[in-house]
């Protein structure tokens, strides 16, 4: 595999760097680094998107005939680095990595031309109703009921663990249109206002004090049949073309080195034994896991990319990368929180607020500690557990 550069993606690499520095400000790198979660905060995600839109690159990913970059598979993979590496605020997935390319792929030519301005703009901000209680991450036994009356669906249910629901205008959404066939039949995929009368949101507050997720609730909820993607009881299709731009993200192999670099330099400051944490045999070894794990990450999502530049699906891969990643980014937050040791317990939200003058007690990364390790416990659930995913590739790549 030769994964140099020509000349000219290296100048394109010093073209990124360049745009970096001069939009990047001290709040917006503030904001991304104290982020308790996996999800920025509305305020500095939206500020940065607009920065990108402006500039005509908030999606790299996107054909250029639909807005997007049309950048190749180098060009993106040095995007991701270098922002990554430059501390550069995150934007949210759920309209330009989920909801955009599978309007791109199943859309008709009326929703392309309504809605992908409108998310490249950021006008529209997306959240994603898959999720129900009672179903855990069984996505075939949803039950929000969508009853046909003439041109609309009437809407009643609930859905949850919603990723920024009380941000977001609008939310694509599976439901329950027929129950008369196999789980996987008779669920239909629709695009919702959420101004809509009848939906409401309640937040859901994790253990770490951060408020992301909320549950939806649906009572009489009319959606115009306009809004459906794809054939009616056909939306099992579409759901999992989007989730394998949700679980196979680019970027995520440079974010877990720059995490595992903070981690290195934390052991190098902390006494353990005769020398410091990083030289401990146990804590050392975890490093080196860690490290050859990175190594897998990196691969995979080459392989992805390389799936995706040749305009194919990202396919089983996603679903290793999103076991991969998910076991990765939880491995991390232990490490740190045990090599913070007593400095990790206290709760520090006032000293992660951007501009804050609240001096962090002990070392810097002990702010977020904690509220990190609690947030990506979820990290192997949502999007489709870690067995999922292993079922998933054990039936794609091994045949079983």
């Amino acid at each position: 595999m030769n994964i140099s550069f020509s000349a000219e993606h290296e100048a394109f690499r010093g073209e990124v760097r360049s745009f970096l520095d001069s939009a990047l400000d001290d709040d917006l790198r503030q904001a991304q680094k104290f982020c308790p979660g996996i999800f920025l905060d509305y305020e500095h995600n939206i500020r940065w998107h607009k920065i990108l839109h402006a500039k005509g690159w908030i999606a790299p990913g996107w054909p250029k005939a639909h807005g997007g970059t049309g950048w190749d598979l180098t060009q993106r993979y040095i995007w991701g680095t270098e922002t990554t590496l430059a501390g550069a605020p995150s934007v949210a997935p759920m309209g330009l990595s989920m909801c955009g390319p599978m309007l791109i792929g199943h859309g008709t030519q009326a929703q392309k031309d309504y809605y992908l301005p409108r998310i490249l703009s950021g006008e529209d901000y997306w959240c994603q109703g898959y999720s129900e209680p009672g179903s855990g991450s069984d996505l075939a036994s949803l039950s929000l009921r969508a009853d046909s009356d003439g041109d609309h669906y009437v809407l009643n249910g609930s859905k949850i663990w919603t990723t920024h629901a009380h941000c977001a205008n609008r939310m694509f959404c599976l439901v329950r249109t027929d129950d008369s066939g196999r789980p996987q039949q008779g669920i239909t995929f629709l695009l919702l206002d959420m101004d809509t009368p009848g939906i409401s949101v309640e937040p859901i507050v994790f253990a770490s004090g951060t408020h992301e997720v909320n549950q939806v609730f649906f009572d009489d909820v009319r959606v115009p049949k306009a809004n459906r993607v794809g054939k009616e009881d056909d939306g099992w299709t579409v759901a999992k073309y989007l989730l394998e731009f949700e679980r196979g993200g680019g970027g995520g192999g440079a974010g877990y080195r720059t995490a595992l670099g903070r981690v290195k330099a934390l052991a190098q400051q902390i006494p353990a034994g005769t020398g410091t944490l990083d030289q401990d045999p146990g804590f050392k070894r975890r490093l080196d896991e860690a490290d050859i794990n990175l190594q897998a990450i990196s691969y995979t999502e080459m392989r992805i990319h390389a799936a995706l530049s040749k305009g194919e699906s990202p396919g089983p891969e996603s679903s290793i990368m999103k076991n991969l990643g998910s076991t990765m980014g939880q491995h991390l937050t232990e490490l740190t929180v045990e090599a913070l040791g007593m400095y990790g317990a206290p709760h520090q939200p006032q000293a992660r607020q951007v501009g804050s003058n609240v001096a962090p007690v002990g070392p810097e990364d002990g702010i977020v500690a904690f509220s990190r390790y609690f947030n990506l416990r979820a990290s192997s659930i949502a999007g489709g557990t870690n067995e999922v995913q292993k079922n998933i590739v054990a039936k794609l790549v091994l045949g079983l």
